[in-house]
């Protein structure tokens, strides 16, 4: 007899581990957010803001997905080029708010996924630097079956409720 509890506890696998990163489904999140607000966007921007916005939005997702396929510290520094663009997209926020482009309430919902985003990277690149300085060869970062050592559960964030919070 099929039994759904069990289902729900098995955790399915990924071929992309970035997949497995909260830190990703989180910045996915942001894009989806950004895409609606720029649909209320003037048609007409000279400035290109917008799209300028978008990129750097894009880029937060871009740089974690890039990186997750480096050893740790490739991985490091891509996650270190997130953070810059989430700096970007708080840059454009905060133009677009003083162009009126953006209400209170968008201002304040982009400026939280952007903390929150900062927060998740700065934690899970704390978890990665402790693992380096952990006497690890750095340059055996990957394990026999090709995986990055940093794909282990205490390294991972993991889109599952069982698994703890950055």
């Amino acid at each position: 007899m099929y039994n759904q509890e069990e289902e729900k506890t098995e955790r399915t696998v990924t071929f992309f581990r970035f997949e497995d990163l909260r830190i990703y489904h989180k910045s996915l999140d942001y894009l989806n957010w950004l895409h609606d607000v720029s649909m209320m966007y003037p048609a007409d921007d000279r400035t290109n803001l917008i799209q300028r916005f978008n990129t750097a939005a894009t880029n937060i997702t871009f740089f974690i997905a890039e990186g997750s396929s480096r050893n740790k510290s490739q991985f490091i520094y891509y996650l270190k080029m997130a953070k810059s663009a989430i700096r970007e997209c708080l840059v454009c926020t905060t133009a677009a708010y003083r162009a009126n482009n953006l209400t209170d309430v968008q201002e304040e919902e982009s400026r939280g996924y952007l903390m929150e985003m900062t927060k998740m990277i700065g934690a899970l690149i704390s978890s990665l630097q402790r693992s380096n300085s952990g006497g690890n060869n750095h340059h055996q970062d990957y394990n026999s079956n090709g995986r990055g050592n940093y794909d282990e559960r205490s390294h991972m964030e993991y889109n599952h409720n069982n698994y703890g919070d950055y």
